[in-house]
């Protein structure tokens, strides 16, 4: 586990580590860089770079949680890789089914994976499930999210690459924004933000805009014209 600076989240769980490219969001990976920098520090658990890895040893980890945590599933990998075997899947579910007083945040970019996998995992509550949308070539990804068990479903709209239009956001609970960030950001322009805002404001979704993203990131901030937008799940605070 790791404390992490995510504004949505507490900490970060990496019973999987690696993954492979799979989307245009997907260009400039945080977690591809980081696992670069890690293993160059030395660290064991980094040894194969990026390659997909099943860390058995971390399963236990939750179980040592003294204090409720608020902790982002796989933030250096993807649970619904194709090449994660669903036993392994059903391993980290079974941690998370048995830790009731954590909220475990798990989000992919492999819906179509994790609809095939659905029936196959037991959905309780504490358990959310997203998936990322970075523009409007991806849709089918929330279309997929809507058909599975999980309670609470959410969006990851981070980076935001490109206009997604009118979302059908029946069946979502939450939605984050952010713009791309390092060395070579791909710009979003407010009014793609500005357009998914209005529509959670509709929906009565909340709305968390994260960052404007950038070279600098800290200086942009995130502000969308002139307020902050941090809306969190209901189920967040109980």
């Amino acid at each position: 586990m790791a404390q992490t600076s995510i504004e949505w989240t507490e900490m970060t769980w990496n019973p999987i580590t690696g993954c492979t490219k799979i989307s245009s969001g997907c260009k400039f990976c945080y977690a591809d860089i980081m696992t670069k920098r890690l293993k160059g520090m030395g660290h064991v658990k980094y040894s194969n770079g990026f390659d997909l890895t099943l860390h058995e040893n971390a399963l236990e980890i939750p179980y040592t949680w003294k204090k409720s945590k608020v902790v982002f599933v796989n933030s250096m990998s993807d649970l619904f890789h194709k090449e994660v075997p669903l036993s392994f899947i059903r391993k980290v579910f079974k941690v998370m089914n048995e830790n009731p007083q954590h909220v475990f945040q798990v989000l992919t970019k492999r819906a179509d994976v994790l609809l095939k996998h659905n029936e196959h995992l037991n959905w309780t509550s504490n358990i959310w499930m997203g998936v990322t949308i970075e523009n409007d070539t991806v849709l089918e990804r929330m279309d997929l999210l809507k058909k599975t068990s999980a309670h609470l479903k959410f969006l990851s709209c981070e980076p935001l690459i490109g206009t997604l239009g009118m979302l059908d956001l029946n069946g979502i609970d939450w939605v984050i924004v952010g713009g791309e960030s390092g060395r070579k950001p791909r710009p979003m322009e407010e009014k793609w933000v500005v357009e998914i805002q209005k529509q959670c404001a509709d929906k009565n979704v909340p709305f968390f805009f994260k960052q404007w993203g950038g070279r600098n990131k800290k200086k942009a901030g995130s502000e969308l014209k002139g307020k902050l937008y941090k809306d969190l799940p209901k189920a967040y605070a109980a």
